[in-house]
């Protein structure tokens, strides 16, 4: 039989998430973001339960071809637009809407002979300081791209940096207005964090700054943009995968034992342990601590000792009954009747890190499946 670890993605869960978003925002159009493979959940995957979006935001040519070819005719933008020239060849040939960040993109633009004009997101750095034109040159930069008879539509976006924490959005906002004031088009600026904490500031007034659309990405698939402030409870986001396996092997410990490599952890009095079929090499990170949740059959214990490539030891102390074939969590829902649920922004706390890149590090050798 083959190992005995799986990813399975939950398309009840996506709907589910996409609706929540839907909810905060009601009067805007959502771009289901799946840059990254679906944030590692697999594009085809995800792609039946996402049909009911609006459109489709990714970084990847490849992965907009493959969105055609699932007979996709709705919108797909790239959120980084193009990286070279010849690009806008296959924007031309995909009817792809595209970002503009730079003036070198512009003068891509200008040079490109095509049939189909394009359909254009001019970027506004409204003060994260990544892509886009500062405030200064944005009006000049929508002005050429005005002239260009390879342009049709112009929209207008930015990206927000700190729509998850204290400092907010206002300051942001209020800069994409100053350098927006009057310009035609439709807008785009909240991501997740931003549709879930501030959609009354971001809907306000005649022209709505949640604008025409909304980019809905890690809320979409089960993990609160604003951990640990919010868990996904507070905002009814579903968690659209879980990792799983099994117990493989037990040991029983005595006080002074000690686990795994390099002996991080050392047993305080006699207690069972189980033997897990997942390692850092299926995308587990080996900088999970003892003490990082996991569930066995259902029940919340712990990781101990240290990630290995492709075992982790698991404390059986509060699941007495576990042996060889319990199945162990790692993340998501339990299959068993409780129905628990253990969120990714809680095993990614653990280990230090951020929930998007657990989702994005399952390993190629992990089979997956989707119901």
């Amino acid at each position: 039989m083959p190992r005995p670890i799986l990813a399975t993605v939950h398309a009840d869960a996506l709907q589910h998430n996409l609706a929540r978003a839907r909810h905060f925002a009601p009067d805007a159009r959502v771009w289901a973001v799946v840059k990254a493979n679906a944030y590692g959940h697999g594009i085809e995957r995800c792609f039946d339960a996402l049909r009911s979006a609006d459109g489709f935001a990714l970084l990847d040519l490849a992965e907009a071809e493959r969105l055609r070819a699932l007979d996709w005719r709705g919108p797909i933008h790239l959120l980084e637009g193009v990286f070279e020239p010849r690009d806008l060849e296959l924007c031309s040939r995909l009817h792809l809407w595209h970002t503009v960040h730079c003036t070198e993109q512009i003068d891509w633009l200008a040079a490109h002979k095509t049939q189909v004009p394009h359909r254009i997101f001019l970027k506004l750095n409204s003060g994260m300081n990544r892509l886009g034109f500062t405030p200064a040159a944005f009006r000049s930069a929508w002005a050429r791209l005005n002239a260009l008879p390879q342009v049709d539509e112009i929209s207008l976006m930015t990206h927000f940096s700190d729509a998850d924490g204290a400092r907010g959005i206002a300051h942001q906002v209020a800069a994409f207005e100053a350098a927006t004031a009057d310009l035609p088009g439709e807008r785009t600026l909240c991501n997740s964090a931003a549709i879930l904490r501030h959609a009354k500031l971001a809907l306000r007034g005649a022209q709505s700054l949640s604008a025409d659309w909304v980019r809905e990405g890690i809320a979409l698939y089960g993990s609160a943009p604003d951990f640990p402030e919010k868990r996904v409870s507070d905002w009814d986001l579903q968690p659209a995968m879980t990792l799983s396996s099994r117990v493989i092997g037990t040991q029983t410990l005595q006080a002074g034992d000690t686990v795994g490599y390099g002996s991080t952890f050392t047993a305080e009095g006699p207690m069972r342990i189980g033997v897990v079929a997942c390692g850092y090499a299926d995308g587990y990170p080996r900088h999970a601590p003892t003490g990082t949740p996991v569930l066995v059959d259902g029940v919340r214990t712990r990781l101990i000792g240290r990630v290995s490539m492709d075992m982790i030891t698991v404390d059986l102390s509060s699941v007495p009954s576990a042996g060889i074939g319990a199945e162990v969590v790692l993340w998501g829902r339990a299959s068993s009747s409780s129905g628990e649920v253990l969120p990714i922004d809680e095993v990614a706390s653990s280990a230090g890190t951020i929930s998007y890149e657990l989702m994005c590090a399952v390993a190629p050798r992990v089979p997956f499946s989707s119901t």
